[in-house]
């Protein structure tokens, strides 16, 4: 079997095909979230398509810095930053995240509390703010209270940027769809009695109202799972379109544009860029994923990396 492989993984590499971009999978995950007022198919029609924004609109805004490894509460209120851009509405939140500590995952929490809850939809953004990948509100699903959690709606964002970049970008707001609705939340004493196994009363949950204000909590961490969305360019070539996370089919819109005099360039490969790459790359064959090498190595060589493929053939090499 391993006589095999060398040449076989060899063949793909020489004829070039493997992908360039790999998306992460939509959202299939079950909840106990019931929107009601509207229903939740109409909340996804309404918030499919990611908004366009201005340049300009979006350089106005006050990026609040968030380092990898934390963890950040924030309240949205009639102080905060506001946006009413076409449907959206109401306070917003703006994130300016590291893109150059790897990939990171982000859990996004948005409190209910008094029976009212800010329904978060999320824009990730590169460096440039292209807009990269969008994640509707109903990606956001209620969660029961836990031990140490309140009731909540939550969703976790697994991105990578692409490097080169020092920032990337998150913004969170709420539009005139998601405040039409609402989030059935799940009574205490039913999620108690379910917990030890007695009878659920027959009792009504609770109903929480979507508002334009809210509390959210924002956790950040490096994370090295594959599926991630990239978030950015490698090539100097117009921006891709947005992935829409979350929808029952990817949905697209234009990214906002920018003048040519400030389009991203690329740089040559740097040193600790080459060694990430060449490192990754050595893992990836140890542990057998011969698959996330090659796709570390087709990354490396759109940065201009002379090594990665010496690095790819050798370690092949000495495994087989």
């Amino acid at each position: 079997m391993k006589t095999k492989l060398l040449p076989l993984c060899l063949s793909a590499l020489l004829c070039n095909i493997i992908p360039a971009v790999s998306y992460a999978a939509s959202d299939t995950a079950v909840s106990d979230a019931v929107i009601t007022n509207k229903t939740e198919s109409d909340i996804k029609t309404s918030n499919a398509i990611a908004p366009t924004f201005s340049m300009s609109a979006l350089q106005k805004l006050q990026w609040q810095p968030i380092n990898a490894h934390d963890t950040q509460t924030i309240i949205l209120n009639d102080a905060s930053q506001q946006l009413n851009d076409g449907d959206i509405r109401g306070a917003i939140a703006a994130f300016a995240l590291p893109a150059n500590q790897g990939s990171l995952e982000i859990i996004l929490n948005s409190l209910i509390k008094d029976k009212q809850v800010y329904s978060p939809n999320v824009l990730v953004l590169d460096e440039q703010l292209h807009p990269a990948a969008f994640y509707p509100s109903h990606y956001f699903r209620y969660q029961r209270p836990g031990i140490m959690s309140v009731d909540r709606l939550e969703g976790v964002l697994k991105l990578t940027p692409a490097l080169g970049q020092q920032r990337i970008y998150l913004l969170i707001y709420t539009t005139r769809a998601d405040l039409q609705a609402s989030t059935q939340m799940v009574d205490p004493a039913k999620a108690y009695a379910q917990g030890i196994g007695n009878a659920v009363p027959n009792i009504p949950d609770p109903i929480a109202r979507h508002t334009e204000t809210g509390a959210l909590t924002l956790k950040v961490k490096s994370e090295r799972d594959t599926g991630n969305i990239l978030i950015g360019q490698v090539f100097s070539t117009p921006a891709p379109k947005p992935v829409t996370i979350g929808a029952t089919q990817v949905t697209t819109a234009p990214a906002a544009s920018i003048p040519q005099s400030v389009a991203p360039t690329v740089k040559p490969v740097l040193n600790d860029t080459e060694q990430y790459f060449n490192d990754a790359i050595k893992r990836a064959i140890s542990s057998g994923d011969i698959d996330k090498a090659l796709k570390l190595l087709n990354e490396a060589e759109r940065l201009g990396s002379p090594t990665a493929r010496k690095t790819f053939i050798k370690m092949l090499k000495n495994k087989g």
